[in-house]
């Protein structure tokens, strides 16, 4: 006969079952850091890896012609100071920019024919109108892109050295262009960090994408470089060599390099070199004024636009990622894709995590008024709880020190009191993620959840 239990009883019991699989996987996660972490101290006092100097030149000649392609969709407000700066700050005749837009987005098509007249009529930037309708997906529009280039190759009777990547609202280093170069000569996919720009009114949303970026590029990518394992691109700051293209085409067998049904195809595409047989490097530097050579950009500000950010993001990697890449048997490479998976799992142990924060409360003014009994806990669970704790703290520490490293140690606090926002997030982005996988699956077509920018960092005082 199932035993009788008043509502304080069960709360009581899904307690413990909350707590008990919060621990456990968070055990897991914190396992998983700590083996990073531990690598990264390891290469620092080694000596393994560091953060070099960008030679005194920052614009030598190029060793080919090198194409940015820059899709853009309702990116009207960024899209001409990106085309201007980036032609500016990037001088070598070598550089070719081709920026696309859709036949029905008037006013992005506006800004880039501005950017003609800002630039000079700078002859190395070439406008693409994409004939569909906008929005499709941000690979679709590099399809185009990458179309246009194969027909001006043909008909100039040149060809690209390397494919770089790079969005609407990226405001890229001086130094950047020659350091993607050089990499290539030992690569065919380099990534140099992304670095998020402090927003004085939104310190908390977008200021906790300053504290993920400065730990995960300055630590997470670094261990993923030396172990040789296969790096993701952020989309950004990166660049492929052309014949790496050309064999992620033909894996496809396809003209069209970039998988138009993908959310994350910049990190598909990182990855697929790595299992076409080619080499990727993530390449750490600064400058002589110790500004880190990095693609600066502000990310969104509001609650919103930061969920459907992660959103795609999770949908992209962990859902798509595992049904298009599959897994990997090589026990690193293994690692590394539980790792960019787990986004989802961690959102469920989160919201467990946040549900007892609720009902704990309850339960220990219940047993204050002596209207419930608690159930003692497990030692071992007492002992997961500590280390459990112990692991937070690590975190919390780890985390402040990468961002005041990279901004300052005001941020570096505000990194810890962040911490919550960023769970908020990642659960309310976890939720949707899960949501839009299965309806994905349902009808066959997956959903382009695109961010709007309204500012770009070379309109404002960055360092």
């Amino acid at each position: 006969m199932t035993p009788s239990y008043t509502a304080l009883e069960w709360l009581g019991r899904a307690e413990y079952e909350l707590l008990l699989f919060a621990a456990i996987w968070f055990a897991v996660g914190a396992l998983d850091e700590l083996g990073v972490d531990l690598l990264w101290l390891w290469l620092k006092f080694t000596g393994r890896v560091r953060t070099g100097r960008v030679p005194t030149h920052p614009n030598p000649p190029l060793r080919g012609i090198a194409v940015v392609l820059v899709p853009a969709w309702q990116e009207a407000a960024v899209v001409g100071t990106m085309l201007e700066h980036t032609l500016r700050v990037w001088p070598q005749a070598e550089l070719r920019v081709y920026a696309g837009c859709y036949c029905n987005d008037v006013a992005t098509l506006g800004a880039m024919v501005g950017a003609i007249s800002g630039s000079g009529h700078d002859p190395r930037l070439r406008i693409v109108v994409h004939d569909q309708p906008g929005p499709t997906t941000k690979a679709d529009c590099l399809n185009r892109l990458y179309a246009a280039l194969v027909e001006d190759e043909q008909r100039g009777g040149w060809r690209a050295r390397s494919l770089i990547l790079h969005d609407a609202e990226d405001m890229v280093h001086p130094a950047a262009l020659a350091l993607l170069d050089h990499g290539l000569d030992e690569a065919e996919f380099v990534q140099l960090p992304v670095r998020p720009e402090p927003q004085a009114g939104s310190r908390w949303i977008a200021g906790h994408y300053l504290d993920e970026f400065a730990e995960s590029h300055s630590k997470a990518m670094v261990v993923r470089d030396w172990l040789g394992v296969g790096l993701p691109s952020a989309g950004v700051g990166c660049a492929f060599s052309r014949a790496s293209i050309e064999a992620i085409a033909r894996r496809r067998s396809s003209p069209e390099p970039f998988a138009a049904e993908c959310l994350t195809e910049d990190y598909e595409c990182g990855l697929l070199v790595d299992q076409i047989g080619g080499d990727t490097r993530f390449i750490r530097m600064r400058d002589a004024d110790g500004r880190l050579v990095a693609t600066r950009e502000f990310f969104p500000a509001g609650l919103g636009s930061s969920v459907r950010q992660k959103t795609r993001w999770m949908h992209g990697i962990a859902f798509q990622g595992w049904d298009r890449l599959g897994w990997d048997a090589r026990p690193l490479e293994l690692w590394m894709r539980l790792r960019d998976r787990r986004a989802p799992m961690t959102a469920i142990v989160l919201a467990a995590a946040y549900l007892l924060v609720i009902i704990s409360p309850v339960l220990f003014i219940a047993a204050e008024l002596g209207v419930y009994e608690p159930k003692p806990i497990d030692p071992l669970l007492r002992t997961l709880l500590i280390a459990n704790f112990v692991a937070l703290l690590w975190r919390t520490v780890m985390r402040a020190l990468f961002t005041a490293r990279e901004y300052s140690a005001a941020e570096g606090v505000m990194s810890i009191l962040r911490m919550p926002v960023a769970n908020v997030i990642a659960i309310m982005a976890g939720r949707r993620a899960i949501m839009a996988y299965l309806a994905s699956l349902y009808s066959g077509r997956v959903k382009w959840d695109h961010t709007i920018h309204l500012s770009h960092p070379a309109l404002t005082a960055v360092r």
